[in-house]
């Protein structure tokens, strides 16, 4: 590798908000989040496939494969949350999500993640509700605080087909906004008293999923989008907040079992032409796959690219070193003006562990080893990946969570080629193999057709293991 990156890692007995921000203060240590602090990081579009697919797998779940005249109820705009409305409208749903700051309601609107914005409750659900008879796909941006408004809907009785949150609730100082302040003040009493802000934000925080699990029993379908919430809402008092499940057991975590995850890519040209062209490749690779193409032609017609210009969808095992090297001969042909990186986020089959999240109730009870994170920046280092990262607390908040994260340059090079071959094999390998050892049928049968060589089950196949 050319850079190896650690962020944020503390020793286990050390791993609280109150020692990093003690650090981070002191200039010793910086939150990376999971894809920023990995230079991988394209904007809301790095979510919103993620939301998409999300989003899609309830719908066929529940609801025939469409969120057609349903309604999804969430909070939060900023940098993950913001893809939330455009996810749910390509879905073929109608949205309202809430968000407390007036500039990320207008960055929403002016790269058309959100359709319309709005201040008041009475306008957003007389607005949602036409567009559910219209079975329209239509989304609207709501001016407030979550912890006024989910306990409005309780208050008024009106039950969201679809229910979740997106605010960062994984950061109580920092991320969250207690209700009952502007942003002013609250931006006040943060620097004034940090103590009184964050017992404020449990607070409202435990009132907002008080209200979400009240919805929940009422019918509403209602998941935790990964931002740590429910934890929070315990510390508040909510002794029963993890009755609402994560989203990764619910919808994602068969996808992992296939090696199934986020993959990324960005054109250091800047060019858009050249993502463009890596777009029709992938619509001519991968065309039996209608959930995948749909995606690309959506995502070209209305995601807004933020920085250099990148797309990213799922690909599984062996798709994803198919296409890696599909990419480096059209930047060796010169069909690509120049090199393309390709990376993915943190959220990934083999790459986090993260008891709240990615590894919420494992088969095995091995939600918080956090073995595999470690071997898959190892494996990815020694594959010849570009750069390599391994951070801590990701998407859930310091304590909760250990990830890695690997990008690689496709130069053109054979060179290039055999790189991308090992990289892009082994790194979703680890996911079959995490999976495969927690016991999921699906990711041994993965592991069974696509030649995974597991050394731990051929070992027990000999009859010379416990397992």
């Amino acid at each position: 590798p050319r850079v190896l990156i650690a962020n944020a890692l503390l020793v286990p007995a050390w791993a609280t908000w109150e020692n990093f921000r003690d650090l981070e203060h002191k200039g010793l240590t910086m939150y990376g989040q999971m894809t920023a602090g990995s230079w991988i990081y394209i904007g809301t579009q790095g979510i919103l496939q993620g939301t998409f697919e999300t989003l899609a797998s309830l719908a066929n779940r529940r609801f025939g494969g469409s969120l057609e005249g349903r309604l999804f109820v969430s909070a939060g705009l900023g940098g993950m949350g913001g893809a939330q409305p455009l996810a749910a409208t390509m879905n073929g749903g109608v949205a309202i999500v809430v968000e407390v700051d007036p500039a990320r309601i207008e960055r929403r609107l002016a790269t058309r993640y959100v359709d319309e914005a709005t201040e008041s409750l009475d306008d957003a659900l007389s607005k949602a509700a036409a567009w559910q008879r219209e079975k329209r796909a239509r989304s609207i941006a709501l001016l407030g605080n979550a912890a006024d408004v989910i306990p409005a809907l309780v208050a008024r009785g009106l039950t969201p087909d679809v229910l979740t949150d997106q605010t960062s609730a994984h950061d109580p100082l920092n991320g969250y906004v207690p209700n009952g302040l502007t942003l002013v003040a609250a931006d006040e009493l943060r620097r004034a008293n940090p103590d009184e802000y964050v017992r404020r934000s449990v607070a409202a925080m435990g009132a907002h999923v008080s209200a979400m699990l009240e919805l929940q029993r009422r019918g509403s379908i209602t998941f935790d989008y990964g931002n740590n919430i429910r934890a929070v809402a315990v510390q508040a008092g909510v002794k029963n907040a993890f009755d609402i499940p994560g989203f990764v057991p619910e919808y994602i975590r068969p996808l992992f079992c296939e090696g199934k995850g986020p993959f990324r890519w960005a054109a250091l040209s800047g060019d858009p032409a050249d993502i463009h062209a890596t777009d029709r490749a992938a619509l001519e690779m991968f065309k039996d796959n209608a959930a995948l193409c749909r995606w690309i032609r959506l995502a070209g017609e209305r995601v807004a690219f933020q920085g250099l210009p990148a797309r990213i969808f799922w690909l599984g095992y062996g798709e994803r070193a198919a296409f890696g090297l599909r990419i480096n001969e059209m930047v060796r042909r010169g069909e690509i003006s120049a090199p393309i990186v390709i990376g993915r986020d943190h959220l990934d089959t083999g790459s986090v562990a993260s008891p709240n999240r990615e590894t919420e109730g494992m088969r095995d009870g091995s939600d918080a080893i956090a073995d595999w994170p470690i071997l898959n920046a190892l494996l990815n280092a020694s594959s010849g990946a570009t750069w390599v990262s391994v951070h801590h607390g990701g998407g859930v908040g310091i304590g909760y969570s250990l990830h890695a994260g690997m990008v690689i340059v496709a130069d053109g090079s054979r060179e290039a080629d055999e790189k991308l071959q090992r990289v892009l094999t082994c790194d979703p390998g680890t996911g079959v193999a995490r999976h495969a050892d927690a016991g999921y049928p699906e990711a041994i049968a993965t592991a069974e057709s696509k030649g995974v060589r597991i050394p731990m089950r051929e070992f027990g196949r000999e009859g010379g293991a416990a397992r």
